[in-house]
């Protein structure tokens, strides 16, 4: 008698999902270049947060961006209440990020390594998910903005660093801790905030420190639920200026900011993107009047340095994904991680990925360091460079490591597609690439000694690399023919990407990831595909060093 069975197959060759592991402690590299630049001190810290991201924060994640936020603008009795509901897991992402001291260690402990320790959280964080990457980021990077304005940053500064997440619907001052989010971008303006038609009136006497009457209308403003937004308005006689705009007035009563709708993203979705109307709301002037871009700029900095953090992380965890897929399948006998040709395309990736997070580390380093006149030029122009280099090659990347791991990797409910969708993000926000090459034209026009900071930093790396010095000595010919530089600008950042990443890896990095990236980026002919190393490359070294090391 034949016994039926509903089973008509087997699942084999088929790798086990990369979770339930420390993601900090597996990851050699992302360590490396934490203790290259004084981080050392962080990692008992650092292997905590990396246990709870590649445990109960991976599946966070997935929860976050299956059930997304939801706006309801009214109560079921009709009231206006302008709220957005979040999955608690999304809740769970803020409380452990911000209990860590991801929005605040920097400032908390001015010290050798504490950018950089920090910036290994949001790496980490982003690996379980980027989108409240974006809060964070804005709390983060709010601190020196408010700072400017003494009055306001006796009230809120200590809410901000309290390391503190209480996602509830109730004034800030009833809080322990606040989160801060941003709004400058308008429908007709777009980059050019100076296009603008938001007024802010006072509502007493004027000035720095001193409630005004906002009236307008924001594109974008990312994290509505935030305690408090940095808004750019026009003061009285044209002043374009910058405030900080609270969800709930002194009184108890909900400011006057009313949520339009929630953006439908092609990424980014965990967090909450709207379009919001001002109708007399109230906001405290930061800094003096018309020193509105000059204030806001402070925050900016920093958001587009995180920027280059999450596509940083982004590419990380996409090559990591595909090295972890690919060494658990096997194809044509051979395990296909071991194959020549997807061992080629996967050192590329890995390449990729690490001369990003090179210079990523290499600009937190800096930060710790901004007593320091030659480094605190160096950030001003680098972050341009790195911001237009590492989010643009974000997406190429991440959607090569899904190529890697295949028809899985297309599908949902697998990491590699939400990296995808996610890297357009990183490089469209905070200025797009052409305003990062336009901005850094300005830097070196106006602030002569940043690009000045910059070549020094390049010219360290001459004597260990001859192909390296003859293109340095290109772009220095490049760079004298100021009469085309703006229509020369994307050639230029460019070749200042590649120096530079070839010049942290030469003078900091493991000699074998510097001598490949020299030989695949700066000599011979250039292709514009992953996977098309020399052979005389050890690309096997290479990969094997990227391997997640599995500590679950």
């Amino acid at each position: 008698m034949s016994v039926s069975s509903s089973e008509t197959h087997v699942v084999f060759n088929q790798p086990k999902p990369l979770e339930n592991y420390n993601a900090y402690e597996a990851d050699d590299v992302l360590q490396y270049w934490q203790n290259c630049f004084a981080g050392q001190w962080g990692t008992a810290h650092l292997s905590a947060f990396g246990q709870q991201v590649g445990g109960e924060l991976l599946q966070a994640g997935f929860l976050a961006n299956k059930h997304l936020p939801e706006l309801n603008t009214h109560n079921r009795f009709g009231e206006r209440i302008d709220h957005v509901d979040y999955h608690p897991s999304y809740h769970q992402l803020m409380q452990h990020a911000i209990a860590q001291g991801h929005c605040a260690l920097p400032w908390q402990q001015k010290k050798q390594g504490s950018h950089v320790v920090r910036a290994v959280m949001a790496v980490l964080h982003n690996h379980a998910d980027p989108g409240s990457g974006c809060p964070l980021t804005m709390t983060f990077a709010s601190v020196p903005a408010i700072a400017s304005q003494a009055n306001i940053a006796e009230v809120w500064l200590p809410k901000i660093l309290a390391n503190h997440y209480d996602g509830d619907n109730k004034p800030w001052f009833e809080k322990q801790g606040v989160t801060i989010g941003m709004a400058m971008t308008e429908k007709q303006g777009g980059t050019d905030v100076r296009a603008n038609t938001t007024k802010a009136t006072p509502l007493n006497e004027g000035g720095a420190g001193q409630l005004y009457v906002l009236e307008g209308h924001k594109w974008f403003c990312s994290a509505p639920m935030s305690d408090a937004f940095l808004v750019l308005a026009y003061a009285p006689n044209s002043q374009l200026s910058c405030f900080l705009v609270p969800r709930w007035l002194e009184s108890g009563e909900k400011n006057a900011v009313y949520i339009q709708r929630l953006k439908n993203k092609l990424g980014n979705q965990s967090n909450a993107s709207s379009e919001i109307e001002f109708r007399s709301a109230h906001g405290w002037m930061l800094g003096e009047p018309g020193s509105g871009i000059k204030t806001i700029i402070q925050m900016v900095a920093l958001t587009r340095y995180d920027c280059m953090l999450g596509s940083s992380s982004l590419m990380m965890q996409a090559v990591k994904e595909a090295v972890w897929h690919t060494s658990e399948r096997a194809v044509f006998g051979k395990k296909l991680h071991q194959q020549p040709l997807m061992l080629n395309v996967l050192a590329d990736l890995a390449l990729e990925a690490e001369a990003a997070l090179a210079i990523s580390m290499r600009i937190a380093h800096a930060l710790d360091k901004q007593d320091d006149d030659s480094e605190a030029a160096l950030v001003r122009s680098a972050t341009a460079i790195g911001k237009y280099w590492i989010c643009k090659r974000a997406v190429q990347h991440t959607f090569e490591a899904m190529e890697c791991i295949g028809g899985v990797g297309y599908v949902q409910d697998n990491i590699a597609s939400r990296l995808y969708k996610e890297a357009p993000v990183n490089s469209i926000w905070e200025g797009s690439g052409n305003v990062q090459c336009l901005d850094l034209m300005r830097v070196f026009n106006r602030e002569p000694e940043s690009l000045t900071a910059l070549m020094k930093e390049l010219e360290k790396a001459r004597a260990l690399n001859s192909d390296y010095a003859d293109k340095l000595d290109e772009l220095q010919a490049l760079l004298t023919d100021t009469s085309h530089l703006e229509i020369q600008a994307r050639r230029i950042i460019e070749r200042l990407a590649q120096l530079w990443q070839a010049a942290t890896l030469l003078q900091f990095g493991e000699p074998i990831i510097a001598h490949a990236f020299v030989t695949s980026r700066l000599k011979g002919p250039h292709f514009s595909q992953y996977g098309c190393l020399s052979h005389e490359i050890d690309c096997q070294a290479i990969v094997s060093r990227m391997m997640p090391k599995h500590t679950g």
